[in-house]
């Protein structure tokens, strides 16, 4: 069979970690933070971030004392909200001054992919311009894609890994378009 008679279907997709900033309008003083709440790492000399672990959801926090913090963990955009104003509600029934609304802006998110198919690679890197495929240095096939701007990690087993992306929706429409993509150029070989 043919990758051009394959019949359609969804692509399976995951999104597995969203990296954010929060950025508050003031800043903050972490010592106070630290002796607030006492579950957090803070080492200045080590690092200028004080360390903030949730454990539901599993994200963890570096705050800086800009006001600025970075988020990481997070496996869905409404789980990344939830847990920022969860740190936030924490803070503010410690004793800690936040004013203002926070702006949430998220930086990359790294998703996973599962075409359900074998994926002739050789044949990939000549479909797509651009595209660096060395066997001997790496065994998947990297392709930085313009609309969405993102870049695909895509492995002979069909699976992929997605990075760069600022919106869920930005993912799922790489993957369905990397995959529309395969199949045209007969790239893609079905399981036995």
């Amino acid at each position: 069979m043919r990758s051009s008679e394959i019949t359609s279907r969804e692509p399976e997709v995951q999104i597995e970690n969203i990296v954010a900033t929060v950025i508050l309008e003031h800043p903050l003083d972490l010592s106070l933070i630290e002796t607030k709440l006492p579950e957090v790492d803070y080492n200045p000399d080590q690092f200028p971030g004080l360390v903030y672990r949730l454990e539901q959801p599993k994200i963890t926090a570096l705050i800086f004392k800009s006001g600025k913090m970075v988020v990481t963990g997070a496996k869905s955009v409404n789980q990344l909200v939830f847990a920022v104003k969860k740190i936030l509600k924490t803070l503010i029934n410690k004793g800690i001054p936040i004013q203002g609304k926070p702006q949430i802006q998220i930086q990359n998110i790294v998703a996973s992919a599962n075409l359900g198919a074998i994926i002739d690679l050789e044949r990939a890197a000549l479909a797509l311009p651009g595209s660096m495929y060395e066997p001997e240095q790496f065994p998947g096939l990297i392709y930085r894609m313009e609309k969405p701007v993102v870049v695909l990690l895509i492995f002979s087993s069909g699976k992929m890994v997605i990075t760069g992306a600022k919106r869920e929706e930005e993912v799922v429409k790489a993957v369905n378009s990397i995959y529309e993509r395969l199949k045209e150029n007969n790239c893609i070989i079905p399981y036995d």
